[in-house]
């Protein structure tokens, strides 16, 4: 029998009520199917992130021109907001856009765990295994933990602005060359760095404590938001010495990817994403 056309209405409703589902799962996503069921954590040691660290290695070297190629976007987007930022005599923010990629980091590696979870199954990943992120049984609540990602860089952001008008005050700031007089040569200055590096530790150790294995986990089990990050939390709370030691790796590579010009991040990013992955499988049974 020859296969007919439906008419653009019966399209509609059916498109329609497919999307209307698919939101359904997204939603019941959010609490999760294994909400009751609390994952079992292992003892972390320095030893288990040298080994994670190596696998992260190793994922980016298989996978090198294609990560490469996707993470080049995170450095060009630090540039352009950087750019916004001197555009627009907003100096004093160009510092927290750049340690803001500490607080992105777990959103902007969803990707890398996704290839390095499909690697780790035998299966053929690429770049477009970055795109079924979005397939995942868990990401209603991986939505939800983004945009708590976003909010608090947005808050980060907010506070360095007050930060800068408590302390050196000068609004609009009249130069970068007088921006950077005040804040090295004054003493106004100097206690905007100590109480913004204060406070962004601060908000670095919030999205530790809350992401170090809750975006992998709910990549592979639908087990909810409250769920994921009370494992996150659980996890710091019973590895103090890792973690703080992961956070630092962390923060140590960031900072040496942000030279020059941000274009080690295309590399750092990719490394310390995939390493997470494998952190997560030692952290998490």
């Amino acid at each position: 029998m020859g296969q007919t056309i439906g008419n653009p209405a019966s399209w509609v409703v059916r498109n329609v009520f497919g999307s209307m589902s698919h939101i359904g799962v997204m939603i019941q996503s959010i609490g999760g199917d294994e909400e009751r069921s609390k994952p079992v954590i292992r003892t972390l040691t320095l030893g288990d992130l040298r080994d994670a660290l190596a696998h992260g290695y190793d994922d980016f070297k298989t996978f090198r021109s294609d990560v490469i190629t996707v993470c080049t976007l995170y450095p060009i987007i630090g540039v352009c907001l950087a750019f916004m930022a001197f555009q627009g005599s907003l100096f004093h923010l160009v510092v927290p856009l750049i340690s803001g990629f500490a607080l992105l980091g777990p959103v902007a590696s969803l990707g890398m765990y996704e290839m390095s979870r499909r690697r780790e199954a035998g299966e053929e990943p690429n770049w477009l295994a970055i795109f079924d992120v979005i397939r995942s049984p868990g990401i209603g609540a991986i939505i939800i933990l983004a945009v708590m990602c976003f909010a608090i860089f947005a808050a980060w952001l907010g506070l360095a602005h007050v930060i800068y008008l408590l302390t050196i005050g000068t609004w609009p700031p009249e130069s970068i060359g007088a921006f950077l007089a005040d804040v090295f040569g004054t003493g106004a200055g100097w206690t905007m760095m100590i109480v913004g590096t204060a406070s962004g530790f601060v908000f670095a150790l919030l999205v530790l404590m809350t992401s170090i294995v809750s975006f992998p986990l709910l990549l592979e089990r639908n087990v909810g938001v409250v769920a994921a990050v009370t494992t996150s939390v659980r996890v710091v709370a019973a590895n103090p010495v890792p973690a703080m030691a992961w956070g630092l790796i962390v923060a140590v590579s960031l900072v040496i990817g942000s030279l020059p010009a941000l274009l080690g991040l295309s590399v750092v990013l990719p490394i310390l994403g995939h390493a997470t992955w494998y952190l997560y499988r030692k952290a998490v049974v």
